[in-house]
């Protein structure tokens, strides 16, 4: 999950995304479909190319360099996302500038947990892993522990599960998932897809997906359990 030094909410309108890899172009891609305005940033011409037509702005342009980012307006920006991949020296220096020149939040791409501790140290405001936070993912659906896996916090995560026929036709307070696993269950689905919110009146049918969440070792016994 992303280390986040700032816990206040914040609506980001402009984010600048610099590097536009697998990671970075996904992401700018899914915050211009939520409304944001996003300008994408990569050394690659055929990167910047290729989303010109998807991103509000897009330009080729070296990141590394103090007076490029000024010139790009970077302190009229609301967040910046460092994507930049392989490239370790420019994520770090990019991150730098970024930091100097004032801009509010800065989430950074850390591919090793050496290149993390070094973003921390540096003050990015959000630092994340997303190939390790996707391994532990697909690992705990591939295991068939669960449907799906979320870290919220380092020890603290939530899973989609099958409601087992162990639990058939029982209410959530007669199962006493919490007191004996502690965990909680937060939400049903009948299988229409839609969820809502879990009481513990809330009867559960073999085969109904459920969304709970726990630390991390309470969890992983209860996945086995289920």
């Amino acid at each position: 999950m992303a280390k986040e030094k700032a816990k206040r909410r914040i609506l980001h309108t402009n984010v600048i995304v610099i590097g536009l890899g697998r990671f970075g172009s996904s992401l700018a891609r899914e915050l211009v479909r939520t409304g944001h305005e996003v300008l994408g940033v990569d050394t690659d011409e055929k990167l910047v190319q290729q989303m010109a037509q998807e991103l509000t702005h897009t330009v080729r342009a070296d990141c590394t360099d103090e007076a490029v980012l000024s010139e790009l307006g970077i302190q009229e920006f609301d967040a910046a996302v460092v994507a930049i991949g392989a490239d370790i020296e420019a994520s770090i220096l990019t991150t730098s500038l970024l930091l100097q020149l004032g801009v509010p939040n800065v989430w950074a791409k850390a591919n090793s947990k050496s290149h993390g501790r070094i973003l921390e140290q540096l003050g990015a405001h959000h630092v994340v892993f997303p190939e390790f936070e996707m391994g532990k993912r697909v690992a705990h659906m591939v295991s068939g522990e669960s449907l799906d896996y979320v870290p919220i916090d380092n020890d603290f995560v939530m899973i989609k599960a099958i409601v087992p026929e162990s639990f058939h036709n029982q209410n959530l307070a007669d199962l006493k998932i919490r007191t004996n696993y502690e965990v909680t269950v937060v939400a049903v689905t009948k299988g229409d897809g839609k969820y809502a919110p879990a009481f513990p009146e809330t009867v559960l049918e073999s085969g109904d997906q459920i969304v709970v969440a726990g630390q991390v070792e309470p969890l992983n016994k209860f996945c086995r359990v289920i």
